[in-house]
């Protein structure tokens, strides 16, 4: 249809062209009918030039002798095939002719009486027998100023009118032409952008409906070509995007029936048991597991919590003066009676060197240590080491210090490790969590202007580097 790109580009470019090729087309065919009537005027007015040297000598001042001037001049016209000579007298009247025929009185001869008032006179147009001539008319005068007559040179024109014309035809043809070409080509051109162009505009509203699956040509290896290319490559990043967000809603679903049914199954064996007195032993394992399941839904919802907020960029930061060594040490108290439970070995060797202080967020950097060793503690099997480790080096890298944790776990493949900080992946599905907690910690860290690097292999376990910048002294 004749709209949108396919309009503008004609309004644009199309009728530019058009009155482009008009005007050269126009300048052309003004040329060259100037350029043929300028080589008759010349020819005439090279031929008129020749009576002075004639008429240099003449002193007569009378009509006689101005006719056997004439005659004579006529008679030695060297220009008798190429155009005719006509001798006018005093009156007006043609007396002689080149051609020796007669000429016809009635004939309008306008150039006469220009000629009389100016000396000469140029003339074109058709004469009564309908025949295109260019008439130069030069008037002869005595030693005393006086005109006596005039000279005519007349040159038909028919030929000269039809090698314009034929030129003019030419010239409408290539123009005509011309435009065709471009119209065509531009056509095929616009149709090559336009068509693919309304493909994806389909595919893209497809796409917005949650048709991912769409697939789109790629016709041209040029910036549509791309275009396709980065559609395609979307859609099937929207595509694994969905699938994670689904798997996502899957997992905390069922992270969150975990501790409820744990939660409602005790409260209702309390509530049954009615006046009964419960032993000791079961009322205590019945608080301990509510108690240990409501902390565990608090962690997931704070933890969805943290990752609205940084989607949002609402999360806020409280920074303040802090000793990084002190923070780590709580989060491993708090997590070795776990490893001991769950018979695994952590182990940290708190420094003796002194570590500069860091600008930070007390709780969101505890927050990190937490996720970073949860993880290495839930994916290292039973026997297995997490060893936690400070480093920091004032002479190579005054400016960072590193906390590495390090685990002797399954490990992350190739494939997953560029993924497992984005946002609802999970390598490992057989383990619980919810798949959010590494997203969280990297951009706590990216908020911290540090870095989060991991590190793994399948079957030889994970480091994972968390790189802060220290607080500077000046």
């Amino acid at each position: 249809m004749f709209k949108g790109i396919t309009r503008r580009w004609f309004f644009s470019t199309i009728l530019l062209i058009v009155v482009i090729v008009i005007l050269s087309v126009a300048g052309l065919i003004y040329s060259t009918v100037q350029l043929f009537n300028t080589e008759v005027e010349h020819t005439l007015e090279n031929a008129a030039s020749e009576l002075t040297t004639v008429f240099e000598d003449y002193k007569a001042d009378n009509s006689t002798a101005f006719n056997s001037a004439a005659r004579e001049y006529v008679e030695n016209f060297r220009h008798k095939s190429e155009m005719e000579v006509m001798v006018i007298n005093s009156t007006g009247r043609v007396v002689l002719t080149s051609t020796g025929f007669s000429y016809d009185e009635s004939e309008n001869m306008p150039d006469i009486s220009e000629s009389a008032a100016e000396g000469s006179s140029l003339w074109k147009g058709r004469l009564g027998s309908g025949e295109s001539v260019t008439l130069y008319t030069r008037v002869i005068t005595n030693p005393n100023g006086i005109a006596i007559g005039a000279v005519r040179y007349a040159v038909s024109t028919e030929e000269t009118d039809r090698r314009i014309l034929f030129l003019c035809a030419l010239f409408i043809a290539a123009g005509l032409f011309i435009l065709f070409i471009i119209v065509l080509t531009g056509t095929f051109f616009v149709r090559s952008i336009v068509a693919p162009v309304r493909e994806l505009s389909e595919a893209a509203n497809k796409i917005a409906h949650g048709d991912f699956s769409t697939k789109i040509e790629k016709r041209y290896n040029d910036e549509i070509g791309d275009l396709c290319d980065a559609i395609t490559d979307m859609a099937k990043d929207l595509e694994a995007t969905e699938q994670m967000k689904n798997d996502f809603i899957s997992r905390v679903s069922h992270e969150l029936r975990t501790p409820l049914t744990a939660i409602k199954g005790w409260a209702e064996t309390m509530q049954l048991s009615g006046k009964k007195k419960l032993d000791r032993k079961t009322f205590d394992k019945g608080m301990d597991v509510i108690i240990k399941e409501s902390g565990r839904l608090t962690g997931i919802v704070e933890e969805l919590l943290d990752f609205s907020r940084i989607q949002t960029g609402r999360m806020v930061l409280l920074n303040e003066k802090l000793d990084i060594l002190a923070e780590l040490d709580e989060v491993i108290y708090m997590l070795r009676d776990r490893a001991v439970g769950e018979n695994k070995h952590l182990l940290y060797d708190e420094p003796e060197q002194l570590f500069p202080p860091v600008y930070g967020d007390r709780n969101r950097l505890k927050q990190v240590f937490i996720n970073i060793i949860d993880n290495a503690l839930k994916y290292t099997p039973e026997g297995g080491m997490v060893a936690v480790e400070v480093k920091y080096n004032a002479d190579s890298d005054p400016d960072n210090m590193a906390i590495i944790v390090t685990d002797t776990g399954c490990g992350i493949s190739a494939e997953d490790l560029p993924k497992v900080k984005e946002k609802f992946y999970k390598a490992n599905q057989k383990v619980n969590g919810s798949g959010i907690g590494l997203a969280v910690a990297d951009e706590i860290v990216q908020l911290h202007k540090g870095r989060l690097d991991i590190e793994s292999g399948v079957g030889v376990g994970t480091t994972v580097t968390i790189t802060l910048p220290v607080l500077s002294e000046s």
